[in-house]
């Protein structure tokens, strides 16, 4: 991984909508990745980027699209290549909640991020996720397999 790729893997789509179907043009997937053993819960916008199940996607957090590493500006810049380029599906929110839990054996670790409303909710070990920061921007980028 980058130092711009704060972590990846690719996941597997297991479930939709697992509470059932609540909105329109959002679902709630839940995916499994291959290599760190991570369970992910993510509302996405099937209408732009519709996911089924066995659906396979690599899934990368970053905390910025500049390939030099620089913070990003929140600003678009038309022509400048980004790391958004290597993927079709790119949200940006901030984290807000980390939780540990210890049941169950091994410590496991929790992030809630919001993308404007849609969630995601990511666990696995703590190793994976150490590096994360409460209140941290977060940019979520998936490409298809």
């Amino acid at each position: 991984m980058s130092s711009i790729i704060q972590f990846e893997d690719i996941f597997v789509v297991d479930k939709l909508e697992p509470d059932g179907k609540k909105f329109d043009k959002v679902s709630r997937i839940e995916a499994r990745s291959q290599n760190c053993d991570m369970f992910m819960q993510l509302d996405v916008n099937t209408e732009i980027y519709p996911l089924r199940v066995d659906d396979k996607f690599m899934m990368a957090l970053a905390h910025t699209l500049n390939l030099d590493g620089t913070p990003d500006t929140g600003y678009y810049t038309p022509g400048r290549k980004s790391l958004a380029d290597k993927f079709e599906y790119v949200m940006h929110g901030k984290l807000y909640k980390i939780t540990d839990d210890a049941s169950g054996g091994g410590l496991k670790a929790e992030l809630y991020v919001s993308y404007g409303g849609l969630l995601m909710l990511l666990r696995g070990e703590v190793s994976h996720v150490s590096h994360f920061e409460l209140d941290q921007r977060i940019f979520l980028l998936m490409r298809k397999f």
